[in-house]
Order: structure tokens, then C-alpha cells, then sequence
């Protein structure tokens, strides 16, 4: 139970105890940073990887269940995160690709799920990202797979098909689409200019207020609003850091059709610099699978699923480009490998199929 606090009328002396609690918050910081760095020096013995996403998660969803209040539950995961940041950066820097440049909403949720401690790689396109990171420039990527109004990001569907990185955590994030200018007035707009995505998500809104101004796509959203900081013609959609960033006047906030707007990101690494996440026991396994083209197909593959008992929470197609109407699947799957009837529903599923790959298996983000 926590103290009753004093009368509110004694400002000065509540200001008093949060300095003090202030510094103990702070001395306990460093001890804790002192802790991490005796494990990084152990890890470092071991040859162990300094990120691990599964314990970070449990570290996380622990304090969420013991968390008395009044700290908000939903406020613990963002400050332990900067917290395990912090202390990650005094062991290694850790280089995190993500779409650019400065004001992305792709940033946001690289500073979202790996904290502000990070050395930023922000890229000209997606293509980019998944680049940096299998070269080695980037330990992580982090790419958009999936917004809840406009479906999926085939872009980074298709490079994680080739590609040889795979998914070791994922974020989602609120989308909060805004029209911003370098003039303070709608009048005298000519183009609105925003990533693709974007400019879908808010097509009702600039179908009324803006009907006769060309939609022109960009590589991104922050990109849209540089270009818009250089023409006073061009409005840009983007998120509030991009307005901040590029010293534009946001217009109209909230345009997106979709109140309830979110993208899902999936954190990508190379195999052979990270390994795939142990159980956390919140975990997603995500594939790629192809069948052959005979009736009943598509049915017979999903029989395992059924069979062991294991839960599909996505299931995707895209073309193969075969020419011969072929199709990937691309199929998220509640729990880990590791977990014993997942695993015998991959390898039931894997025999059924002309084309299987593991994208990845990762701790889920739970809100």
C-alpha cells in the first residue's frame, strides 16, 4: 500500500520528496546500468548477442502484471524501454535501419520498439532498408508489413520472400495522418504529396476538402513534407514529428479515413548475426509456403493447423510471377516453434507444401 500524500496546499514540500525520489530513481539507474554492463561482459565471453528481444518482452510483460498503480500499465513498456536502451548502449551501439529520412513514421516505431539509444541508418526506400541490413551496415531493419485500412505492404512481402533476413519482433503503431504546409491556408494547393499508403489513407478526406489537387506519391511521408518546406504549391501528409522537423504548419490534423488507424512493423536481422528469438510465452510465427495447383490444395494445407490445434492469425496471397497463376501464402501462426504442437504443425504443413520458409518467429507487441 502507498502512503497517503500530504495536503496538496504543501506544493514545496511534495516538489521536495520528487527530487528526492528523483535521485534515488536515478542512482538506482545506474545501478541497474552498472548490472547490464557485468552481463554484457559475460555475453561478450560467451559470444552471446547483446539484444534479446524475448527477454525484453518478458522483462516488460512481468511488471506490466505486477504494476500497483497509478503509473499506468500502458506507460511501463515505453520507459523500461528506454530504460533497456539506454543500458544496451553502454555494451554496444546498435544500428537500426528504417525508411527516411528524419520524421517517418517507420523512425517512430524504430524508436518505439529499440528505444532513442540507438545509431539511426534512415534509407531512401524500403529496398534500402533490407540492403543495409543484410550487408551489415544496420544490425536491424525496421520495415511496415500491414496497415489495418489499406492491407498489406507487398513491397516488403516480396523482399522478405528473396530475401535472406528474417523476423525476430514486430511493433504496431497509431497512424495519425496530417495535412501540413509551409502556408498557414488551404488556398493555393496544387499537389498534396505523401507516400502511396498515405495518400490512400486519406483519400475520403481529400476527395471533399481537396478535390482538385493532384496526389502525387513519394518514397515517404518525411520526404513529402521536405518537398512541401520548398514549394509553397505542394501540401504534404505526414506525422507530426515530419511538421516539426521541416518547420510546417499543420493544417488539418486526423485526416485519415480510419480513426482507429495502425501499421504493424516487423524488425528484421541476418541469421548468422542474431539467432531467432526463444519462447517468451507471446510468441507469432510467421511463413511463406506455396502448393501445388490441384483441387482441394489450399484446404489440405491448413488441415495441420486444425489438427495439432494452432491458431492462424493471418493469411495472405501473392501472385508468384510464375506467368502460371501460382500464388505464395504468406500465414501468421499463433505460438513458437519450440512449443510442442507448433512444432509438429510446421512439420505436418511442411510436407504439404511445394514451398515452405520461416520468416521469422518473435515475441508478439502486446498494448
Amino acid at each position: 500500500m502507498s502512503e497517503p500524500a500530504p495536503p496538496a496546499a504543501d506544493l514545496g514540500a511534495l516538489r521536495a520528496q520528487i527530487d528526492g525520489v528523483d535521485r534515488e530513481l536515478l542512482a538506482l539507474l545506474n545501478r541497474r546500468a552498472g548490472l547490464a554492463l557485468a552481463v554484457g561482459a559475460i555475453k561478450k565471453l560467451e559470444g552471446s548477442v547483446v539484444f534479446r528481444p524475448e527477454r525484453e518482452a518478458q522483462v516488460i510483460d512481468g511488471l506490466k502484471t505486477i504494476n500497483a498503480g497509478p503509473l499506468q500499465s500502458a506507460s511501463v513498456a515505453p520507459i523500461w524501454r528506454e530504460i533497456m536502451s539506454a543500458c544496451r548502449a553502454l555494451e554496444t551501439p546498435t544500428r537500426v535501419a528504417y525508411l527516411g529520412p528524419a520524421g517517418t513514421f517507420s523512425e517512430e516505431a524504430a524508436l518505439g520498439y529499440f528505444g532513442s539509444s540507438i545509431v539511426r541508418v534512415p534509407c531512401a526506400s524500403i529496398d534500402e532498408v533490407f540492403q543495409s541490413t543484410a550487408t551489415g551496415t544496420a544490425d536491424f531493419g525496421v520495415v511496415p508489413v500491414e496497415n489495418s485500412t489499406e492491407g498489406v505492404v507487398a513491397r516488403s512481402l516480396d523482399l522478405l520472400l528473396h530475401s535472406p533476413l528474417f523476423i525476430i519482433g514486430e511493433t504496431s503503431l497509431f497512424i495519425r495522418q496530417n495535412l501540413m504546409r509551409r502556408e498557414n491556408s488551404l488556398d493555393g494547393i496544387h499537389a498534396v504529396v505523401s507516400h502511396p499508403q498515405s495518400l490512400a489513407q486519406c483519400h475520403g478526406w481529400l476527395s471533399h476538402h481537396l478535390p482538385d489537387a493532384e496526389r502525387r506519391p513519394v518514397a515517404s511521408n518525411a520526404e513529402a513534407a521536405r518537398l512541401a518546406s520548398t514549394d509553397a504549391a505542394l501540401a504534404a501528409i505526414a506525422g507530426t514529428r515530419a511538421a516539426s522537423e521541416f518547420g510546417l504548419h499543420v493544417l488539418a490534423p486526423a485526416i485519415q479515413d480510419d480513426a482507429h488507424n495502425r501499421t504493424r512493423f516487423a524488425i528484421v536481422t541476418h541469421p548468422e548475426r542474431h539467432p531467432a528469438p526463444k519462447p517468451s510465452g507471446h510468441d507469432c510465427t510467421s511463413l511463406v509456403v506455396s502448393v501445388r495447383n490441384r483441387p482441394g490444395a489450399v484446404h489440405d494445407m491448413l488441415v495441420p493447423l486444425k489438427t495439432y490445434g494452432v491458431s492462424m492469425t493471418r493469411f495472405e496471397s501473392r501472385p508468384a510471377r510464375s506467368g502460371q497463376w501460382e500464388y505464395y501464402f504468406y500465414i501468421d501462426l499463433e505460438g513458437h516453434p519450440d512449443d510442442a504442437q507448433v512444432g509438429l504443425a510446421l512439420r505436418a504443413l511442411r510436407e504439404a507444401c511445394a514451398f515452405f520458409k520461416v520468416l521469422g518467429t518473435y515475441p508478439i507487441d502486446i498494448k
